[in-house]
């Protein structure tokens, strides 16, 4: 589960660890790509240049709340159309979900990395993917042809870690 039932990332959530591994890998991304739902919320965010999928709109368009943020119908127009809107040309493209939005890039991620807190339960929540919970996000990642690299240990309190599922 990324989020509870009220599709809000509660606290239990939250570990420092992993927040630190997130900002980080937010801050060497050219461009960040979400739903309308999911938003970093950190420091840096407003200067962030981002794509959030929204099915309210038809043309490619600022985000009037946002600068930095481009309103984006997967629908009426290309992933590349709407990086070229936003002025991104190249560099790593992150991908901070939700599902729907995960699952648009199924296919093309080159590395996707799947955090997992193994004593949080979040009955009724939101799945990370398309699928979860009746499956789970590894066999949902490995139906899509990505193979599990190391985990890394984000928080040994916890037990929280993040695996890079990657191509195979």
């Amino acid at each position: 589960m990324l989020a509870d039932a009220g599709h809000v990332m509660p606290d239990s959530l939250k570990f420092e660890g992993d927040k630190l591994f997130f900002e980080q890998a937010l801050d060497r991304a050219a461009l960040i790509v979400h739903g309308r739902n999911s938003h970093e919320q950190q420091t840096n965010s407003p200067q962030r240049k981002r794509l959030i999928l929204t099915r309210k709109i038809e043309a490619l368009t600022v985000d009037p709340e946002m600068p930095n943020a481009t309103l984006w119908n997967p629908d009426h127009a290309s992933f590349e159309e709407a990086c070229a809107f936003a002025d991104v040309a190249s560099g790593m493209v992150a991908i901070i979900g939700g599902p729907a939005v995960f699952e648009i890039f199924m296919d093309s991620y080159d590395t996707f990395w799947l955090s997992e807190a193994p004593h949080v339960r979040l009955p009724g929540g939101e799945g990370c993917f398309v699928g979860v919970p009746a499956q789970p996000p590894q066999q949902v990642l490995t139906s899509h042809g990505m193979k599990p690299g190391a985990p890394y240990l984000l928080d040994a309190t916890h037990g929280v870690t993040v695996t890079p599922w990657r191509r195979s």
